[in-house]
């Protein structure tokens, strides 16, 4: 755990520190060759026009008089363009300066975002799936992306305008209280009331900003919410409702950057009137300096160009430090995220070779008890799946079926002393939890599909697969007739969230992409749910055709409707955590217990509705 959010900075600069602290270097000779310019003007001004003694920063003279002339002399006011060019030599070495400056930042910084993200990614790709479950996906994104822009625009401007900041103040009142104190003073004595303004101000403000984007992002989330459910908002007729939601919202973003335009024109007016102040105080002083010999022309010219120098960083330095509080907030979200416990592995890894570890045999459950939070969703369940064989998993929603699917895989895992899985006698928390996801195949309920082609959903899991082979895969499934009636065939794009397909299409694109894979375990966790009784029928067909060919493959198939289940070999009814029955579908129906009443109240059910459906006719 790091307990300063700065720390994490540090952490992600490790191999471009060196440049970024080179960038400073050259911003730092920026400013000092932005110092020299008003000294080479008091110079010319006060020494070689004005015929006064030299005085100032001595480098000036030295450097004029590199150009032919001594500093001083008569030849030197007879040659006033070489004051010229030293002004055009010091402004192409401080840009040369400058240039080196954003280019160093700008690598070092971009490096440094560019390991926060993969550092990011890779982090969130290790966290345990309990961990996804409780974090909302939008906060996972926003994290990602908002709060690691807030970061790059501190390390890559942010931090540079404080440096600046401080370097130009410095700099500057270490050339300006030599030449005239009292002018100094004036000028100094308003830059603490400047800086706590704007820090006050904008601080204040940054409330404000919030409250805004947290508005913007109410007003992408009803935009994205509307996009991404049209389908629904047509069926129902809403889109009136959905037009007024969204004006309503946006009136109300809308108002808040008016009421922070108001704020921020009061800010700038109000900071504009101070920096007039100032530099009315800085001409009375001078003046006054003036009529009693205690300032040059030159030295007076000197005053008010650091003076506009400065007055600027330093309003904004107010700024960047009110926006530093932002980077210290998103930072702290980030290290929310990289602090989070990923998943270990103590036990067996075969390596990056998907063959070197293979989960065959027994799947046995043996006294396992478990809860995703207080109430037990599983209460000391003992069984076993054969190798090769077809288990069904039957029972109400909430009896705890998913559950054991996600311990199979190793979604959760069990606490110490709540049981034990193994998998061909191997403890299965003794796996590496890589390996053996590469040997399972699950299907859900509600299948994933990505904004690809309906070829490259399915051939998602494996690299280099032909079409012949897909087209195989997807005729198991029972859809390679839907897909091949489309105008485009396996190369039609599917839509954000599988949109282009019907719910059962998706069901079974599902499944041709969990066969291609070919794996030891296959897990249908209610994936037929969208599917017609008789293309359940061929696709259990098909894959039991599979099986017996392979003679490797243990088949799950867990499901609320019988018919699902009917060709398992054997089935497992589910109630409320507990095992209820266990047998052949011919067992239990001749037991006459909960699998019977469940059967013959989907037989009448499916009964009544031929019946309804013929007398329509």
């Amino acid at each position: 755990m790091m307990d300063n959010p700065f720390s994490l900075l540090w952490r992600i600069s490790r191999g471009g520190r060196a440049l970024y602290l080179m960038g400073f270097v050259f911003m730092l000779l920026s400013v000092c060759c932005g110092f020299l310019l008003p000294q080479a003007i008091r110079f010319v001004v006060d020494s070689v026009v004005g015929g006064l003694p030299s005085s100032g920063v001595p480098l000036i003279p030295r450097l004029l008089g590199l150009f032919g002339p001594r500093a001083g002399s008569g030849a030197l006011k007879e040659n006033l363009f070489l004051a010229g060019v030293l002004v055009v030599v010091l402004s192409a070495v401080g840009g040369l300066f400058n240039f080196g400056h954003h280019i160093c930042l700008a690598k070092s910084s971009e490096g440094m975002i560019k390991r926060l993200r993969d550092a990011l990614y890779s982090h969130i790709q290790r966290l345990p799936y309990r961990w996804h479950i409780e974090i909302q996906t939008g906060d996972i994104i926003q994290r990602c992306t908002s709060d690691v822009e807030v970061v790059r625009g501190f390390v890559s401007t942010q931090l540079t305008e404080i440096v600046r900041a401080v370097g130009l103040i410095v700099f500057a009142y270490s050339f300006l209280f030599p030449i005239n104190r009292p002018m100094a003073a004036a000028s100094l004595a308003f830059l603490p009331v400047i800086f706590i303004y704007s820090f006050a101000f904008l601080r204040s403000a940054a409330e404000r900003f919030l409250a805004a984007d947290e508005a913007e992002g109410r007003l992408l989330t009803i935009a994205q919410e509307n996009f991404t459910g049209v389908r629904v908002v047509r069926a129902f007729g809403r889109e009136r409702y959905e037009v007024d939601k969204f004006d309503s919202q946006n009136r109300h973003f809308a108002t808040l950057w008016m009421r922070l335009g108001e704020i921020l024109s009061t800010y700038w007016g109000v900071g504009d009137l101070l920096t007039g102040l100032q530099m009315v105080a800085l001409c009375a002083v001078g003046a006054w300096q003036a009529s009693a010999g205690g300032v040059t022309v030159g030295e007076f010219m000197v005053f008010i160009s650091y003076n506009s120098m400065i007055i600027w960083p330093v309003r904004g330095l107010g700024r960047v430090l009110s926006e530093a509080s932002k980077t210290s907030v998103s930072l702290g979200r980030i290290r929310e995220i990289m602090d989070a416990q990923t998943e270990t592995d103590t036990g067996d890894s075969g390596g990056d070779d998907e063959t070197a570890l293979p989960v065959r045999g027994d799947i046995a459950f043996s006294h396992v008890t478990f809860s995703y939070g207080t109430a037990p969703v599983l209460r000391d369940i003992s069984f076993v799946i054969r190798g090769g064989t077809t288990f069904g998993i039957l029972g109400a929603t909430g009896s705890g079926k998913t559950t054991l699917a996600y311990l199979i895989c190793r979604l959760y895992d069990l606490e110490p002393g709540n049981g034990e899985i193994t998998i061909g006698g191997a403890d299965i928390r003794r796996l590496d939890r890589r390996q053996l996801r590469r040997h399972i195949g699950i299907v859900l309920q509600e299948p994933f599909l990505y904004s690809r082609t309906i070829k490259d959903n399915i051939a998602s899991l494996r690299d280099g697969i032909p079409l012949h082979r897909v087209r195989e895969a997807a005729s198991v499934s029972q859809v390679d007739g839907a897909i091949s009636a489309f105008a485009s065939g396996y190369e039609t794009m599917v839509g954000e969230r599988g949109v282009t397909l019907s719910g059962g299409q998706k069901q079974r694109v599902a499944i041709a992409r969990a066969i291609l894979r070919e794996p030891e375990i296959m897990i249908f966790d209610d994936s037929l749910s969208a599917v017609d009784t008789e293309t359940d029928a061929r696709i259990r067909t098909a894959l039991a055709r599979r099986v017996a060919q392979t003679k490797k493959s243990t088949t799950i198939i867990i499901a609320h409707r019988i018919t699902s289940v009917s060709g398992a070999d054997i089935i497992m009814v589910m109630d409320e955590g507990r095992i209820v029955e266990t047998g052949s579908p011919q067992e239990l129906l001749a037991l006459g217990g909960v699998y019977r009443r469940i059967y013959d109240m989907q037989q009448s059910v499916a009964a009544d509705t031929e019946g309804a459906g013929n007398g329509g006719v």
